[in-house]
């Protein structure tokens, strides 16, 4: 881009922190006139609460603000890419996105909206589209020629089905087609196509809850309430169910030479993930030191309580579970309450250890900031959030 353009979208700011939350929303009720396009977005995060368009008006400021250092957003970049990968988001969708960012700008800004500045936030929205399709186009062949690999949809059978508790139920996938999957990173995330009664197709990502293998991936759901797709699965997913499955995808992962400590904190279902990367280090780096550190409401809703309990002693792990206001019957918790920040910084190594972090949002804004503010570099703070790509570190 010129510095005319990166100048005119850096001007564009003072307008996107007063009217960028109008303009999404606008640009999304364009967007969902097309039912094809409609069908890639989850649609839970565009009710009441807006949260995907607050989301991406976040994104489209934070774009305009680092406009000419966008190496500061590789790591927002990459988040984008991997979630795109995992939804099947190709080339072709990208000009309906730009028709009707562009229109939104215009029909809010109004006589704001001039000839040049209009020209530029097309230059710019190109600009980041090629970034993000040059390396979602990587993503989606290193995907394909992998051992195991695919592209596309792919179809799974529900090959077995378990109740871990009174909200969270997981699901054993193999391959229709018998052949050997792609080893996921523990960590990561499938992406599935469910077709609904009523010809309405919804796409939803799933943590996988098991370490890599050859054969099978494992997600554990909770029954949302009001959860469309998640109810349909507690539901109606059995065994000899065929489901369509995207491959593996996710920037939120333990990494195969991780060396340093780890910590691995979760909140609810955030767990989901860090039993894949306790049961992962247990099979392949069972000397690395681990914290396991779990907050659920009550034993009703901790998943996995047992497996974690097994999978700690296999690999020395120091396990911690606080219920937030345990029922006079549970027994499978070490401390009461919330984790206090306090109690964490004092009961890991802080100097040292990855920590990866996976919860509700305020879960994650309590612990990815506190531990900023605590001295734990950046780079050692990697989270997961079920939901539109809020930026934590911000708030």
């Amino acid at each position: 881009m010129c510095k005319q353009t990166i100048d005119i979208v850096k001007s564009t700011v003072p307008a996107l922190e007063a009217h960028g939350v109008e303009i999404t929303r606008n640009m999304y009720e364009r967007l969902f006139r097309d039912d094809k396009i409609e069908a890639l977005f989850n649609q839970t995060h565009h009710g009441e609460t807006g949260s995907q368009p607050k989301a991406l008006a976040g994104a489209v400021l934070a774009y305009a603000r680092n406009i000419d250092n966008l190496g500061h957003l590789g790591s927002a970049v990459e988040k984008i890419a991997q979630k795109h990968v995992g939804l099947q988001i190709l080339p072709e969708h990208y000009p309906f996105v730009a028709d009707a960012l562009l229109a939104a700008i215009a029909d809010v800004l109004g006589d704001a909206a001039t000839d040049e500045i209009m020209t530029a936030w097309g230059e710019a929205y190109w600009s980041l589209a090629g970034i993000l399709m040059g390396r979602e186009q990587m993503l989606y062949t290193s995907a394909a020629t992998a051992n195991g690999g695919w592209s596309g949809w792919r179809d799974f059978v529900v090959a077995d089905r378990h109740i871990e508790s009174d909200v969270i139920t997981s699901f054993l996938l193999r391959p229709v087609d018998g052949k050997p999957i792609a080893a996921h990173k523990p960590g990561q995330y499938l992406t599935f196509l469910i077709e609904l009664p009523g010809d309405m197709s919804q796409r939803r990502n799933y943590s996988i809850s098991a370490a890599p293998n050859d054969e099978s991936y494992r997600i554990s759901v909770k029954r949302e309430p009001g959860g469309v797709v998640s109810g349909w699965l507690h539901d109606k997913a059995v065994p000899g169910m065929i489901l369509k499955v995207a491959p593996p995808a996710g920037e939120f992962f333990l990494p195969a030479d991780q060396t340093r400590p780890v910590v691995l904190l979760s909140g609810g279902v955030g767990l989901t993930p860090m039993v894949a990367m306790l049961e992962s280090l247990a099979t392949r780096s069972p000397a690395t030191p681990v914290h396991f550190i779990h907050g659920a409401l009550d034993g009703s809703v901790h998943a996995m309580a047992d497996q974690v309990r097994n999978l700690g002693q296999q690999t020395g792990a120091h396990l911690q579970i606080f219920y937030e206001t345990p029922r006079l019957t549970d027994r499978n918790y070490d401390a009461e309450g919330r984790i206090p920040l306090k109690w964490l910084i004092e009961n890991t190594p802080i100097r040292k250890a990855d920590y990866f972090i996976c919860g509700p949002t305020a879960f994650l804004q309590c612990f990815v900031t506190g531990l900023r503010g605590a001295g734990v570099a950046q780079d050692r703070i990697h989270y997961e959030y079920f939901g539109p790509g809020y930026d934590l570190m911000a708030a």
